[in-house]
């Protein structure tokens, strides 16, 4: 095991909300008194909130972070997940010293570089290779050893048509593509990387997380890792740390850390869908709401049904299909289901209600969640993800006591043996 290069002891981070200030004069006074002319602790504090953001506080400062502890080895590849609004980004954030805690320290050993946001660490105006060296120098490396990484760099990040071009005109896929390989490839012990690495391709994601292990396996560097795609965290790390509200629920292995934030999803199944912003599609048609029947008695082996409303929002965008996906939490999808494959929807009306039924749920025990779409004769209307949640209970499907381990496959299906 390597030696400790992060120890994180009841680190804190507070927040004020709304207003800056406490209200009054006197008390901002005091405040200043208290906290910098004496060195206490800001009697303020003490009334802030957890942070949970599906509750409406009384007070206008809250915790990002409370009381957080872990320690990382140096080799290590460390996943940080939870929900949005867990505290992961400001995590890191402290971490590179973006922020300053509230309360509590850190101890690093050695140089951090981090990839926050799009574009974090480059100056708009500065071409993409002028970058390079400052994000370097920034580093503390010596021209000459920058110099040395340069078309290692270059050819990594596949922008060399666009190197000496100033990084405002790139897209943000190019913005990312070349801060990691800026961030991936110089002499920093330590690599801080934030959700950003979902706005690249499916194939430069790919590329990212096989250079991050490398790094933490062959390299002996640490990384730390923060991303909603658990198959992602998986296959990169061995420790995970679970934030919740900001506090630490669950550190360990990272199998455990995962399962564990699993476990905590609250089952969606009734849900309306009219607010939903982050829905793709030509939008002349749209899922309304999506309902799961009889959620608390889903069993491998019985029937799914999943009640879709619709609405179609041009006369001429006449509906033609339904579909629906299904996932597992860890963003695998599991299976695609379309009204196409059977034919039996015929001239479906501009508004409605449509019902689809899986006989013989072939899912294993666990939690999966589910995206829908609608089409028209012009193509895909609205496009949905995770529109619903539901857990799958193990059952006695072949009628012996024996049931599926979830850790053999996510479906089972009927089969039989005999000798020839």
């Amino acid at each position: 095991m390597g030696k400790p290069v992060i120890k994180v002891e009841q680190l804190s981070k507070a927040y004020q909300i709304g207003q800056f200030g406490t209200g009054t004069i006197s008390r901002d006074l005091e405040r200043f008194w208290i906290t910098k002319v004496m060195g206490k602790e800001d009697p303020f504090l003490k009334i802030g909130e957890t942070n949970d953001r599906s509750i409406k506080g009384a007070s206008d400062i809250v915790w990002s972070l409370r009381d957080i502890n872990f320690e990382v080895n140096q080799g290590d590849a460390v996943g940080i997940i939870g929900r949005n609004g867990a505290g992961k980004s400001t995590l890191l954030k402290v971490l590179s010293r973006v922020t300053a805690p509230t309360a509590g320290q850190i101890k690093v050993r050695g140089r951090i570089a981090s990839l926050l946001e799009v574009g974090t660490g480059f100056h708009p105006e500065l071409t993409g290779r002028e970058n390079i060296y400052l994000n370097g120098a920034i580093l503390g490396m010596r021209k000459k050893e920058i110099t040395r990484k340069l078309d290692e760099i270059i050819d990594f990040s596949g922008v060399e048509r666009y190197v000496d071009t100033p990084v405002k005109r790139y897209s943000s896929g190019m913005y990312v593509r070349l801060a990691f390989a800026v961030a991936a490839h110089l002499e920093s012990e330590i690599l801080i990387v934030d959700e950003v690495l979902a706005v690249g391709d499916a194939e430069f994601q790919k590329k990212c997380l096989g250079k991050m292990g490398d790094i933490s396996k062959g390299q002996g560097r640490t990384v730390l890792f923060v991303s909603h795609n658990m198959a992602a965290v998986q296959s990169l790390c061995r420790t995970g740390i679970l934030l919740k509200n900001g506090q630490l629920k669950h550190t360990g292995d990272v199998g455990a850390v995962i399962d564990e934030y699993l476990r905590s999803h609250k089952a969606l199944t009734d849900v309306e869908l009219r607010d939903r912003t982050d829905r793709v599609g030509g939008g002349r048609a749209r899922i309304t709401s999506a309902v799961i029947h009889n959620p608390d008695d889903l069993r491998t082996g019985s029937n799914l049904v999943v009640e879709l409303q619709y609405e179609q929002l041009d006369h001429a965008a006449t509906i033609s299909a339904f579909g629906i996906s299904i996932w597992d939490m860890r963003e695998n999808k599991i299976i695609s289901i379309s009204s196409e494959f059977k034919n039996q929807l015929k001239q479906i009306p501009p508004s409605g209600t449509v019902i689809c039924e899986v006989p013989g749920l072939c899912l294993v025990k666990g939690s999966y969640q589910l995206n829908c779409f609608v089409s028209s004769i012009f193509g895909v209307e609205d496009y949905i993800e995770n529109v619903a949640e539901f857990n799958v209970e193990e059952n006695d499907i072949f009628g012996n006591g024996k049931t599926v381990n979830p850790q053999w496959g996510m479906i089972t299906i009927d089969h039989n043996w005999r000798m020839p």
